[in-house]
């Protein structure tokens, strides 16, 4: 099995909600982006929760998109071992380190986490001591199809009373 290693975080100062996924599979370490996957619905589904066709928009304008909207990305695996894509495949995982983000992200006020797994390795690396509203999201992977994409949305957007309101679209993105 190869060992897969996680993106950077793409996040800002300001940044109020972080969306944790698990470890990017196999199209997104290809693509060097987020949920690259075309079946993925992570962007119907955050697109969902602040008003914006993210779908149609470049990889680029999405995540300034996201960050104008006080929204960070990152995973819970900082490197695994795993065959394909599935949360199920990974191995001898390393986390990664959640608490130092999270000092360095004095607005924070939320984080939702992707899917069972990302939950699972998430909760675990942050504790539970904190202030932090956790939430558990159904995962927006394709693999996950016990749940329709109407009810996957209603429950994403919980997330949006931790939503900043938009600001200027051409300010820095920070990824």
């Amino acid at each position: 099995m190869t060992r897969k290693s996680s993106f950077p975080p793409v996040v800002r100062a300001d940044t109020r909600l972080l969306l944790l996924g698990s470890l990017p599979g196999e199209a997104s370490l290809r693509a060097e982006r987020y949920y690259a996957h075309p079946q993925n619905r992570f962007w119907h589904l955050v697109g969902a929760v602040i008003g914006a066709d993210l779908p149609a928009m470049e990889y680029d304008a999405r995540l300034a998109i996201l960050l104008d909207h006080g929204i960070g990305l990152w995973d819970v695996v900082k490197s695994g071992r795993r065959e394909g894509s599935l949360d199920t495949a990974l191995r001898e995982v390393e986390g990664n380190p959640l608490a130092d983000l999270i000092a360095d992200l004095p607005d924070l006020a939320a984080i939702g986490f992707n899917g069972g797994t990302a939950a699972r390795i998430g909760r675990r690396l942050i504790g539970t001591d904190t202030p932090l509203a956790l939430i558990d999201l159904p995962s927006s992977s394709p693999a996950f199809a016990a749940m329709s994409l109407a009810e996957k949305t209603a429950r994403w957007l919980a997330l949006r009373p931790f939503l900043t309101e938009r600001k200027d679209s051409s300010r820095e993105t920070g990824a």
